[in-house]
């Protein structure tokens, strides 16, 4: 019976190109979150500062306009710094246009204030952000000190006075009339783009990622499929060469059997031809002997009365020629198993005939194993079409198995051809009554070297080759082994259709 030797195909995931993979995926995020984003976050905050600078100059510069016409006489005083005011408080900027300037002068007194009107006219010197900064105090210091300059503090969002968020301005001292003119940027303005920016390169990564992950899971299939081909050529090679081996074994030992048989041949040849000479000697001394031995009925030869050794000599003479004649037939199918029969599958085959020849070759190996050998022969069976020698070969392998598998010799064989219910196919029956296979083995007992029986010389291919030769006949082989009533195995061959 095969055993199986089940090569393992996936013994471990291909670490060699996960590795890899998965460390630069890694990599590439890390440079992107931990690397780029930072300095993009930190270029962008820097250019927001530039741009609110190049802002409050540009303001700073039509006041510069306004008091050049102060200068000229064109304008009073007054008149331009109203003006001036008219015109900045008007000025917007900005994705929603919501960006604004401010004045307050260095007292600090509000000015101009777009969205915080209540502060006009007030002195702000006491005016506290939520965190408690004197932002404007902050503002005129910088003034002072630096001419112009950045503050950073907290402020309403827009005209929502409910949403306070952090601020960062740029103000500009314009001394001629002791002004502070300044406008600023929100941080959740470059926070919310850099979120954007980040989604976008998330999706960008995940994208990336998925595309990776697809070329490594195609990588890996292509290199499991590819050791897997390897593997099953490796198999097949593996198998090629223990049939040639056991081909090989078969050709030597068809050799041995048609030299045994040509040695056997001589004296059976001689006992076919004396034993039928010793008998009709033997008929013609018997008169003789029955009148000598009446006479002398006291008379024992080989310490019998003449009577029993008369019987007893007839007897022996009787199974000599039969044996004689046993020994010739036996000699002449192994003859006729080990000649090379080529590869014809054209021969019209009694099925028959076939079991009783197994029957016949594997004898002596039945004997041994079981004392209940049963053939039931099926009558008026079609022909089979294909080769008589490859159907003995499985036939003998079948029988074989079958007494290997009992246990004791009160554990039998039964043999049956038959039809089938639809009388298009042959089938051909070996069940034995040991201990059957259990389902675990049952289904791979037809894989190549699949044995329960290595320790005793099994090679596992004597099913594999036997369902080859069955399927070459467009043929099955089945078996069946219910719990504890043995094994059943099943040769279905297609009939010939008249």
């Amino acid at each position: 019976m095969p055993e199986s030797n089940h090569p393992i195909f996936m013994q471990a995931l291909p670490v060699r190109i996960i590795i890899p993979v998965a460390l630069t995926l890694i990599l590439f995020i890390m440079t992107i979150f931990l690397l780029i984003m930072p300095l993009l976050e930190k270029n962008m905050m820097e250019g927001k500062r530039q741009t609110i600078m190049h802002l409050t100059e540009t303001a700073w510069s039509a006041l510069g306009l306004y008091h050049e016409q102060v200068r000229l006489g064109i304008l009073s005083e007054d008149t331009a710094k109203e003006n001036a005011i008219r015109h900045l408080a008007q000025l917007r900027y900005g994705p929603d246009l919501k960006d604004y300037f401010w004045i307050n002068d260095m007292g600090p007194v509000m000015i101009m204030h777009p969205y915080r009107p209540d502060l006009v006219g007030q002195d702000i010197s006491g005016f506290e952000d939520p965190a408690g900064k004197q932002l404007f105090v902050e503002m005129v210091a910088m003034a002072k000190e630096n001419k112009a300059g950045f503050v950073d503090y907290l402020w309403q969002w827009q005209e929502d006075s409910a949403r306070i968020v952090p601020k960062i301005s740029y103000v500009k001292a314009f001394e001629p009339w002791g002004w502070i003119i300044g406008t600023g940027i929100y941080v959740e303005d470059v926070r919310a783009e850099i979120l954007t920016i980040t989604r976008q390169l998330s999706w960008t990564c995940l994208c990336i990622m998925g595309i990776v992950l697809l070329l490594s899971g195609y990588i890996i299939w292509a290199a499991a499929v590819a050791k897997k081909e390897r593997l099953t050529a490796m198999a097949r090679s593996h198998l090629r060469e223990k049939q040639l081996i056991q081909a090989d074994k078969m050709s030597s030992l068809g050799i041995l059997v048609a030299g045994v048989a040509h040695e056997i041949n001589n004296p059976a040849t001689a006992l076919m031809l004396n034993a039928p000479n010793l008998k009709k000697a033997w008929d013609a001394f018997l008169p003789i002997l029955d009148i000598h031995f009446q006479d002398n009925l006291d008379v024992r030869v080989c310490n019998m009365a003449y009577p029993e050794l008369r019987n007893r000599i007839e007897l022996m003479l009787s199974a000599i020629q039969d044996g004689s004649a046993r020994i010739k037939g036996i000699i002449s199918e192994l003859k006729d198993f080990s000649r090379p029969t080529g590869a014809r599958m054209d021969h019209e085959i009694d099925v028959n005939q076939v079991v009783e020849k197994s029957l016949d070759l594997t004898a002596a190996i039945l004997k041994k194993s079981t004392a209940c050998l049963s053939v039931t022969y099926g009558g008026d069976l079609p022909r089979v079409q294909g080769n008589f020698g490859k159907l003995q070969q499985v036939m003998i392998n079948l029988l074989v198995n079958a007494g290997q598998a009992l246990e004791h010799p009160e554990q039998s064989i039964h043999v049956q051809t038959s039809l089938s219910a639809q009388k298009d196919f042959l089938i051909i029956e070996v069940t034995d009554t040991g201990p059957g296979v259990t389902d675990k083995d049952l289904k791979k007992m037809k894989d190549p070297f699949f044995t329960t029986r290595r320790d005793e010389g099994g090679t596992g291919l004597g099913l594999f080759i036997s369902e080859k030769i069955a399927s070459d006949h467009g043929g099955l082989l089945e078996f069946s082994s219910p719990p504890g009533q043995g094994l059943t195995a099943r040769i279905l061959l297609p009939c010939i259709l008249k």
